[in-house]
């Protein structure tokens, strides 16, 4: 069969391409040799922001282009995505007030018209963002939002997949040539197709893979490592810290999970393999939060860590923290079209798409018109997410109060499909573990393309954190005997 487009690569960037592609009636197959975001597109900070810190580095178009998209975002996938009020302490802080008050009213600015509350002062009476802090009551509050980043990239998944792409994981590229006018490539199941365009959306690997392909590329990746801790709670509240540090790096403190996440480092790295967080990480991240908050932690107190490697393009800049987050697409129309694809962020994914596809429409020979822009996500269309919540514990009361939130909040709309003809909870079939039942993981197989219990677990539940080892390896047994 000859594809319009192949993909390679599952991440945030590759998914989001496949369903942009698919929605402008292209045949698409995109191609991932582990799972949808095994690597850096589920090992993010977790956030759709603008990123306040890149306005240090002039990155006013990232900024702009981000807020947009976040805009775009929280109405897209009002069940894997809600705003985040973020306190911002200025005691002892390394950037002057005057600085940090014309960041955010830049911030603002650059955002347009936008739902989330602007930005203000701290006040005397914000004691629960007050209390947890070493500081005194000078600072600012903004906004931005969290995001389950691996379901995310999955929704895009599943969306091409409704509009026709076919999504294979566990299938890698062997090879591939351009012949005829086209890329014949063999994939790892042994299957050999041609598609008239190929994407490289490799993520970390983008430079392995050209090598692969037989292509040099003009654009440089640079490798840059960012870690997370989650530690028990820090402080009562849904709210986030950003807390600046004494080298001008700032790190984030954010509700997750029940606990607090603390992330992130910029540690530059050889290989993609090196997504591995290092004691001195883990070490520095405690020592910053301990320089904000009253609650100190240790190495000791960690319960969980995961690192990203972020392929981002080399502009030159002497430390990985000034390195762009800005993405380059790259496109070699030496013969049938190759676009690689250098950087990018989870918030800006739907923007690249849109972008990948308008270099590639002269080659395909198709009109790259914008399909994404208010298009909502699988399970999205539900509103206020706390009136939906109301009206799925009324219609499944049996779900409970903590599995009715999590999966209301995992599926959106998508419950009542999964949940049809499911009288009780008897009907839900047998529970693997941590409250993930028969019917839901048979859902995650034959929906979701999970082919694992890692895959299950670890990215489209999360429920992985919360089993001993004795229950994962349980999970792990009942999983594999699924009929």
């Amino acid at each position: 069969m000859t594809y319009d487009l192949l993909i390679i690569g599952g991440g945030i960037n590759g998914c989001a391409i496949a369903r942009e592609a698919s929605l402008l009636g292209q045949t698409v197959l995109l191609v991932e040799r582990d799972d949808l975001a095994s690597h850096t597109s589920s090992a993010s900070t977790k956030l759709i922001h603008g990123g306040l810190r890149y306005l240090e580095y002039y990155e006013f178009k990232l900024v702009a282009e981000a807020l947009r998209e976040r805009e775009r975002l929280v109405h897209a996938a009002p069940h894997i995505i809600r705003p985040l009020r973020f306190v911002l302490p200025q005691e002892n802080a390394v950037r002057p007030w005057w600085m940090v008050r014309i960041g955010l009213y830049l911030y603002d600015f650059l955002g347009g018209k936008m739902s989330l509350p602007r930005s203000r002062g701290l006040r005397k009476s914000d004691t629960d963002y007050i209390a947890p802090l070493k500081g005194g009551d000078s600072g600012f509050v903004y906004s931005d939002a969290q995001v389950d980043d691996s379901r995310l990239t999955l929704l895009n998944a599943v969306d091409a997949a409704a509009n026709g792409a076919e999504i294979c994981t566990g299938v890698a590229l062997e090879s591939a040539r351009r012949e005829g006018g086209v890329w014949r490539a063999t994939l790892s199941d042994g299957r050999t197709v041609e598609a008239r365009a190929m994407v490289n959306a490799a993520g970390p690997w983008v430079h392995l893979m050209l090598e692969k392909l037989g292509v040099s590329a003009a654009a440089n990746v640079r490798l840059v490592k960012g870690s997370h801790i989650v530690v028990p709670k820090l402080y009562d509240g849904d709210h986030a810290y950003i807390l600046q540090l004494p080298d001008r790096r700032i790190i984030f403190a954010i509700p997750w999970q029940g606990e607090t996440e603390i992330g992130t480092t910029d540690i530059p790295v050889d290989k993609p393999e090196d997504a591995v967080i290092s004691d001195d990480e883990i070490k520095y991240l405690c020592e910053g939060a301990n320089h904000h908050f009253v609650k100190q932690i240790s190495p000791a107190d960690v319960t969980h860590v995961w690192s990203g490697v972020r392929p981002l393009y080399d502009d030159g800049a002497s430390e990985a923290k000034a390195v762009t987050r800005d993405y380059v697409l790259e496109l070699d129309t030496n013969g049938p079209p190759l676009l690689s694809v250098f950087g990018g962020k989870i918030t800006t994914g739907r923007h690249l798409a849109e972008e990948a596809m308008g270099k590639l429409a002269p080659s395909l020979g198709i009109d790259a018109h914008p399909v994404t822009r208010a298009r909502v996500f699988p399970g999205g269309a539900i509103g206020d997410f706390d009136a939906y919540l109301v009206k799925v514990r009324a219609t499944w009361p049996f779900l409970g109060y903590e599995r009715s939130a999590r999966m209301a909040h995992a599926y959106g709309t998508m419950l009542a499909e999964m949940l049809a003809g499911v009288a009780d909870e008897a009907g839900m079939g047998t529970d693997l573990g941590g409250g993930l039942t028969e019917v839901e993981a048979r859902w995650m197989r034959d929906r979701e393309w999970a082919r694992t219990a890692a895959d299950a677990l670890d990215r489209r539940s999360k429920l992985g954190l919360h089993l001993t080892a004795d229950q994962r390896a349980a999970f792990e047994k009942a999983w594999d005997a699924l009929a």
